[in-house]
């Protein structure tokens, strides 16, 4: 449910793909280790690293951009449907001075393995812990966003010892009947290859429809958004089908015990598919949170705001105060741990 691998069509990955030098510096708890051995980079080199990792036969890929902290708690991003661990690159640059920012490619999406659809939400969070296993953190501060947001938040459910802080973006407790009916259609169109339709669907879903209010960049994303998908190659395709299959198969949001951890929900201020009012229902349900909405901006709102996107979630994970901010609306609070 989320473009937010567009951003990957502004900038490209550094190197190869092979893993880079990682920093020598002994890490803080909670940081990600350094894999021994490595030497630490040289001037101008990338501080750039990816693991090839195995969960239940899956294979799946993570990226680490190491920060200039080894104190913090590293972020942890999930992006939505169409997510690529190299999606929130543009956001890297801003957030690192804070911290090392881990994406990843989960089972079923990007490069990663071809994942069935009877593998759902519960399994996608237990990749995620056995990421945050296998890189040997303690706790995360975790980013998550639409589809992520519904695997960020089971996984915070089911493995709370591991979450600092949770940030959910564009995140809702329900999918519409309408959005159900219409998954259906797409997922007849996807596997009848009828890309171009669907590509100008999504592209309109996703973005706000004129007439809602100013949002930036709007008219260059949402090209960018029917590119991704209108150029699609046929193991996209079907990977596509299947996350479709998974979202109707499987329980997108389930009322189980939250982590009482600081908690921060964002949505657009014009974002019709996740809209604030369902943003507010997702604070409700938390122990302790917090709801803002990014100005002049749609369900896209990571992409269309980058910089003062990276800020808010670096100003969050700090612990400093979310007041004030000119591209976003005051905070409001729910939950006991904060009323």
């Amino acid at each position: 449910m989320s473009a937010d691998a567009i951003t990957a069509s502004y900038e490209t990955a550094s190197g190869s793909g092979r893993a880079l030098p990682a920093p020598a510096a002994e890490p803080a708890p909670g940081a990600v280790p350094a894999p021994a051995g490595r030497r630490a980079p040289a001037a101008g080199e990338p501080r750039i690293e990816e693991r090839d990792l195995t969960y239940d036969g899956f294979r799946y890929t993570c990226r680490i951009s190491w920060g200039e902290r080894s104190d913090a708690e590293p972020f942890l991003v999930l992006g939505g449907s169409s997510q690529d661990r190299n999606s929130w690159l543009r956001h890297e640059k801003w957030l690192t001075p804070h911290g090392s920012v881990v994406t990843v490619d989960l089972p079923g999406y990007g490069s990663a393995d071809f994942l069935p659809a009877k593998y759902g939400v519960d399994f996608l969070a237990a990749v995620v812990r056995h990421l945050v296993d296998q890189l040997q953190i303690s706790q995360v501060n975790l980013v998550a966003a639409c589809y992520g947001g519904a695997v960020g938040l089971r996984f915070a459910q089911h493995y709370p010892h591991l979450v600092k802080r949770m940030m959910f973006v564009g995140m809702t407790t329900a999918i519409t009947e309408e959005y159900e009916a219409a998954m259906a259609r797409w997922d007849g169109m996807i596997r009848r290859g009828e890309t171009e339709p669907i590509a100008r669907e999504l592209a309109d879903r996703f973005m706000s429809p004129p007439g809602t209010g100013y949002v930036r960049k709007h008219a260059a994303v949402s090209r960018l958004v029917y590119q991704q998908i209108a150029t699609q190659n046929p193991e996209q395709l079907r990977s596509s089908a299947e996350h479709n299959t998974r979202l109707m198969r499987h329980e997108w949001y389930r009322p189980e015990p939250v982590p009482g951890v600081p908690a921060l929900v964002v949505t657009g201020e014009h974002d019709t598919l996740t809209t604030p009012a369902m943003g507010r229902e997702v604070a409700a349900s938390l122990p302790a949170a917090r709801f803002m909405t990014i100005r002049e901006t749609d369900h896209l709102a990571p992409v269309e705001r980058i910089a003062d996107f990276a800020d808010l979630i670096a100003r969050f994970c700090a612990d400093r105060p979310l007041e004030g901010l000119p591209y976003a609306t005051e905070p409001e609070l729910f939950g006991a741990a904060l009323a």
